[in-house]
């Protein structure tokens, strides 16, 4: 573990911070290990019903740390996993949602783990970046078939050819993130969000992260997948809670259910 990423839990909501301002949050191997047990960790827990990813006030992350990166080299899917793809499978693998909050400088797989969130907010600081290319890489993260999914091939040839930087307007504007919020009372605005998720029924939250992130397919067959997870829904407490609510002309409470 280490005090370079701060994990703290408040009311259902695991928030998962880069804490290493002074070197603008650049991630090292030690910090890719911490945050990979901290969504693990999340994932086993039924009181925490929520990830929120954040960085420093004015700074996400700027990337990989170029001298740590240096030192030992992954190499994704050779055998041995390093702890940047112990952390990528975990922030994938997660069945709770992940919500990013971005302050100021997203560089590298300071983007390309926006991707795999469920949903991303920014301040009017933000800036994205993916220089991939620029320093001789490929990219990274599944970001050659994910972005052109979100913003179209072209588009995505900005980022992942041209090194392109987009702010937060324009980020919105293409779909990377969901909204652009104020730079003052961020967190507080990002936590409110969270704070509605803990409210909703688990089991109902988690069908629904699992169906949005499954590959495509033909379009009846997807009817029948979620006919079936609808069936089974129809089934639960949680649902005799909803209604019951429902009748009783009251907000339902499922902190009971994990």
């Amino acid at each position: 573990m280490t005090d370079l990423i701060c994990v703290s839990d408040a009311n259902g909501v695991r928030t998962l911070r880069f804490d290493r301002a002074d070197k603008k949050n650049a991630i090292t191997r030690a910090m890719y290990s911490a945050m990979a047990e901290g969504l693990e960790e999340a994932n086993t827990r039924s009181d925490i019903r929520v990830v929120v990813i954040a960085g420093s006030e004015g700074c996400f992350s700027a990337g990989n740390d170029l001298m740590d990166f240096m030192e030992a080299p992954p190499h994704i899917g050779g055998g041995e996993t390093p702890p940047v793809e112990r952390f990528m499978m975990a922030l994938m693998m997660c069945e709770k949602p992940v919500i990013a909050a971005v302050d100021g400088l997203a560089v590298g797989i300071g983007t390309t783990l926006l991707l795999h969130c469920d949903l991303v907010y920014a301040t009017e600081r933000a800036l994205f970046t993916t220089p991939f290319v620029n320093l001789a890489l490929a990219p990274e993260y599944g970001s050659s078939q994910i972005l052109p999914g979100i913003v179209g091939r072209a588009v995505a040839s900005e980022m992942l050819l041209l090194g392109a930087k987009w702010d937060a307007k324009k980020a919105e504007a293409k779909n990377l993130i969901n909204a652009v919020l104020p730079t003052e009372g961020f967190d507080a605005a990002v936590m409110e969000i969270a704070q509605q998720i803990t409210q909703l029924a688990p089991g109902a939250v988690k069908t629904a992260k699992m169906l949005i992130n499954l590959p495509p397919e033909d379009i009846k067959d997807r009817i029948v997948r979620e006919g079936g997870l609808f069936a089974e829904q129809l089934r639960t407490d949680e649902f005799k809670e909803a209604v019951t609510a429902f009748m009783e002309r009251r907000t339902p409470d499922f902190s009971k259910f994990g």
